[in-house]
């Protein structure tokens, strides 16, 4: 972990110098850093003497392809929370525990240097002036990011010195999910081009709904909150309206105050339907201001080529989204994994994977059979309950028929499952003590109504498989023969994906090819194990880990 919550990353260098150094920088910086690094750009400042520069560098093609350079190097630190200044002003949001130089930009002794960045750093973000100054020497194994587009020195065909246009009223539109370079280059952008005012539209509800991994978009209002500290942190002098949109076209098609609307490239076409909607409602078309989309070129297989939040999601699978909930009488070995998902989410066939690593794998399906078969704990409570109609001529228990007589029918539903739940728990519970006799350190307990019966409390950490509705209406059809409306009122008799997500430790997806779920599933047991080795001793190292090695099968 880096020995700083949070710093202030002063650059004095022209800007066109920027693009190809900005790797190196921001690796230098990022390893002493853990939380928000702002970044300071005051070209010509001596920091040793008296500033010489401007306050603040011209909003140009420089400073964006200086700022893409920025958010580009800063996307390949994963978790990096890199924030480039655009104005003093007010007090940052976090308040800086580092202020950081480049070496190289501040020859000479270093302690006029120091105290030049501590003097800065007081005087335009209200900083303590006995803050730790620190020098950088830049990365050079970082040092290749370079400009985005591959050319330090910008557009040949670009005026150098070229203004960006002004709008008094800006407006820009996204999901704005685990806010990443590309937003935070919008964003700015949008800062550069708006004097007075800045509309920032949410994505929300229906907008959602067709998203990759919807289920871990962040809540609207973190979102928000996000993004508004961003914003306000980066130019503080502006107006923020931050509203969410419950359509594609939101206030930018009423709002008469309006002169630009930021987009993307993938964006035009929607900024070109805005301004028909503007026409049709009486208001001036908007200027539209197109800002390059950012390549990730650390993207994976399945995952998008720009920086998106859909892959920033997708890169959460298998990764361990929230502690695990601490249950003071559940022994920790075996640690038990809580398994579940919805009809078709593929949750059965990452417990077989979860078998092929070393899992002992309980099935709750099969346990559930048990309980009803003649002589079993349930069968004659059940009976009792329901009447000798639901029995078969051998006395065995026709599920079918019980089926009907619950189904659609609450009171009688909880009825069979007041019975039914606690004799699979207690069956459940017997399996994890035959693992436990085995020697096997992890147990997967494979249980559909893991959450609804209330069996979290059994195990260390939930983990949910979860598949877009329409890839599960397409599985429940060509498997169970099913028409696609009973497949859907299957479905929504269930619990939601994002009801069980929220229950959840770790979250994987089987929407994929099955050699992308093998991957996610390894990644997931791979953690674990990480999660459950003993801490390094006194001489540094750690035992082996409890559970098992294996890789999933091909």
């Amino acid at each position: 972990m880096p020995p700083f919550a949070s710093g202030l990353l002063v650059l004095t260098a022209p800007l066109p110098a920027l693009p190809r150094r900005a790797a190196g920088l921001v690796a230098a910086a990022a390893g002493l850093v853990a939380g928000p690094l702002y970044v300071h750009l005051q070209p010509g400042l001596r920091l040793g003497g008296p500033a010489t520069g401007p306050a603040a560098p011209p909003a140009g093609p420089a400073l964006l392809r200086a700022l893409a350079a920025l958010y580009a190097a800063a996307a390949a630190r994963r978790g990096l929370d890199l924030r480039v200044l655009l104005g003093p002003g007010r007090r940052l949001a976090r308040q800086p525990r580092v202020l950081l130089a480049a070496a190289a930009e501040a020859p000479g002794p270093p302690e006029p240097v120091q105290l030049g960045l501590q003097r800065l750093a007081a005087a335009a973000y209200g900083c303590p002036p006995s803050l730790p100054a620190l020098l950088l020497g830049e990365d050079a194994a970082g040092d290749t990011g370079g400009d985005p587009e591959g050319d330090p020195e910008g557009d040949p065909g670009q005026d150098p010195d070229a203004a960006l246009p002004e709008f008094l009223d800006v407006a820009v539109g996204g999901t704005f999910d685990r806010l990443h370079g590309a937003h935070r280059l919008l964003l700015s952008a949008c800062c550069l081009l708006a004097r007075r005012r800045l509309l920032a539209g949410v994505a929300d509800g229906e907008l959602l709904r067709h998203k990759v991994l919807p289920e871990l978009i962040e809540p609207y209002e973190l979102r928000a909150a996000k993004l508004r500290e961003f914003l306000e942190d980066v130019k503080p002098s502006l107006c923020y309206d931050i509203v969410p949109l419950a359509d594609p076209f939101g206030p930018a098609v009423t709002d008469p105050d309006l002169q630009c609307l930021v987009v993307s490239e993938e964006t035009h076409r929607g900024g070109e339907a805005v301004n028909r909607k503007r026409l049709e409602n009486g208001l001036p078309e908007l200027a539209l201001y197109e800002i390059q989309l950012m390549k990730d070129p650390d993207h994976r297989q399945n995952e998008e080529e720009k920086i998106s939040s859909s892959s920033l999601r997708q890169r959460l699978l298998g990764t361990l989204l929230q502690p695990p909930r601490r249950h003071p009488a559940l022994p920790l070995r075996p640690y038990v994994i809580g398994l579940t998902g919805g009809t078709g989410s593929g949750k059965t066939s990452i417990a077989k994977l979860l078998g092929h690593l070393g899992a002992f794998v309980i099935d709750a399906d099969k346990l559930g059979h048990a309980v009803y078969v003649p002589g079993g704990p349930a069968y004659e409570p059940v009976v009792a309950a329901f009447g000798a109609e639901i029995l078969n001529k051998d006395g065995t228990i026709n599920r079918k028929v019980l089926g009907a007589k619950v189904f659609g029918n609450q009171e009688q539903l909880k009825r069979l499952t007041d019975i039914v739940w606690p004799e699979i728990a207690q069956m459940a519970k017997e399996r994890v003590r035959e693992a436990d006799a085995q020697g096997k350190a992890v147990c997967v307990l494979d249980a559909a109504v893991l959450l609804e019966a209330g069996w979290q409390d059994m195990v260390h950490e939930v983990w949910t498989a979860i598949i877009p509705e329409e890839e599960a209406v397409r599985r429940i059809v060509a498997r169970d023969g099913l028409t696609e409306e009973a497949a859907r009122h299957r479905l929504q008799s269930q619990m939601t994906n994002r009801q069980r997500v929220q229950q959840s430790q770790v979250v994987l997806c089987t929407l994929w090819e099955p050699h992308v779920t093998r991957q996610q599933v390894q990644k997931a047991w791979e953690l674990l194990q990480q999660r459950l080795s003993p801490e390094p001793g006194p001489g540094g190292t750690a035992p082996p880990p409890a559970v098992s090695s294996r890789h999933c099968p091909r």
